[in-house]
């Protein structure tokens, strides 16, 4: 087992009113767990922080002991890079309140809340902003990263949603970044990851979705020998429906639990996750193609809550399983593609292990791919390929197979991959992911952190 050093932290303890883990802690490895479990690091010291002010405390020592500095926020990050080897880790997880202004269609929301915290609060009023697919990631990183979800053709990105931050900077300094207010900083955290500072806080637009909440969605499983078949029309479909009704497309085993048919436990399916946020008295309508096409398996599409929805794989995927991640963007599903997936979605290594595409068109596609970090605003889907297992012992089996998938899959891609699914791929990665942006970036990113103080994550290097 690698130590970690001892590393005098009374001055920073003394500072916060958070508290401080350190490697003789009864809690260190409890604290140093993330949740990907293929992740084991030690850092020096994890920073617990209560607010703004602690945050900037554990920052400042970072900078003036000269030792890595790491983030975490909600934990999901696919290469654990909340923490390192050495590192102090400003673990953000205590700060968790959320605030809705039903008057204005906004909510501020802390550094450290998972999107269950988010829609809790706005669903209680009919609202919501765009997030993702699991009410367990964090806020933070989803949002730094662009923030694909279930409202994405309707409502944008969570990023085109984001109305200001609180940041707090390599220099320590604590400041507000909005249209107004350091607007190369807003620019930049929306989609640049988190290279330029420690977020305590967002606020977000909402919107009224359902009927006070309530939506339509649910899974349509189609037997995986139809992959191709339901591929096809998939990608006809999707492009041309209304944009209040969204569903990625994944293959995988249907679980083997509740809600799911029992006859179906552990078969293998093409399935698609539908959405609908619009008026009710027009699903019918909407919903008809859906309901009429092919021979599905099972029709899982019903009236429920929008949180029920954002929750229901949450139990499915609980922290501390092995996963190995790869992606890239499409602005298609080619032929090419549909036969790659055919060919490894029949080679699904284990039950957890599953390939999704989740859409990016409707309005997130009608924002500029200058207007934010975030560049692919074709049209199109992130794909993502996750070989998950609970036992380590099947660690080689399922990265071979989603490396072997991507390879395949790769030459079909549109180049770059959403930054929120990277893995540690280097430099030419990251720099892919952000096309014609990344440049600009790594300009702001000399603006605020030139030492290059936040590197611990998909880092963009100060020009």
């Amino acid at each position: 087992m690698t130590t970690t050093p001892a590393l005098d932290h009374t001055d920073l303890a003394a500072a916060m009113r958070g508290h401080v883990v350190t490697p003789d802690h009864p809690d260190y490895d409890t604290s140093r767990a993330v949740y990907n479990a293929m992740i084991d690091r030690r850092p020096a010291l994890v920073a617990y922080c209560r607010d703004a002010a602690d945050v900037v405390a554990a920052v400042t020592f970072a900078r003036d002991h000269g030792i890595e500095l790491a983030v975490r926020g909600g934990g999901h990050n696919a290469a654990g890079l909340g923490v390192w080897d050495g590192a102090l880790v400003v673990d953000l997880s205590e700060m968790r309140s959320v605030t809705v202004d039903p008057e204005h269609h906004t909510v501020r929301v802390d550094g450290g809340c998972v999107w269950g915290d988010v829609d809790h609060a706005t669903v209680a009023f009919g609202m919501a902003t765009p997030s993702g697919f699991l009410a367990s990631t964090g806020v933070g990183g989803l949002t730094l990263g662009g923030g694909i979800g279930y409202l994405s053709r309707r409502f944008g990105l969570t990023i085109d949603n984001l109305l200001g931050a609180d940041v707090v900077l390599a220099d320590g300094t604590f400041v507000r970044a909005d249209e107004d207010n350091h607007p190369d900083l807003f620019w930049a955290l929306r989609g640049g990851g988190g290279n330029f500072g420690v977020v305590t806080s967002f606020t977000f637009r909402c919107h009224d979705i359902g009927e006070h909440g309530i939506v339509l969605g649910g899974p349509v499983f189609y037997d995986i020998a139809d992959t191709d078949a339901v591929m096809r029309w998939y990608r006809e479909l999707l492009p041309a429906l209304p944009e209040e009704l969204s569903g990625w497309i994944g293959l995988l085993t249907v679980p083997p639990a509740p809600p799911f048919p029992e006859e179906l436990w552990g078969r293998q399916a093409c399935g698609i996750v539908w959405c609908y946020t619009g008026p009710h008295d027009r699903a019918d309508e909407i919903l008809e193609p859906i309901r009429t096409f092919g021979t599905p398996l099972m029709y899982g599409v019903h009236d429920l809550p929008f949180t029920a929805l954002q929750q229901a794989f949450d139990g499915l995927y609980p922290a501390g399983l092995q996963w190995y991640w790869r992606a890239d963007f499409f602005e298609e599903i080619s032929d090419d593609a549909i036969g790659v997936h055919e060919r490894f979605g029949a080679q699904l290594p284990t039950g957890h292990s599953t390939m999704h595409m989740y859409p990016i068109d409707g309005a997130a596609s009608r924002v500029s791919e200058d207007d934010t970090a975030f560049a692919y605003r074709d049209g199109g889907w992130a794909g993502v390929i996750v070989g998950v297992d609970p036992d380590p012992a099947n660690a080689d089996a399922i990265t071979a197979w989603a490396k072997d998938y991507w390879t395949d899959l790769h030459p079909t891609s549109a180049g770059g991959a959403y930054v929120n699914f990277l893995m540690d791929e280097g430099q030419d990665r990251v720099r892919a992911a952000y096309r014609g942006n990344y440049d600009r970036l790594a300009r702001i990113k000399r603006a605020y952190d030139p030492g290059n103080l936040f590197h611990v994550n998909q880092n963009i290097e100060p020009a």
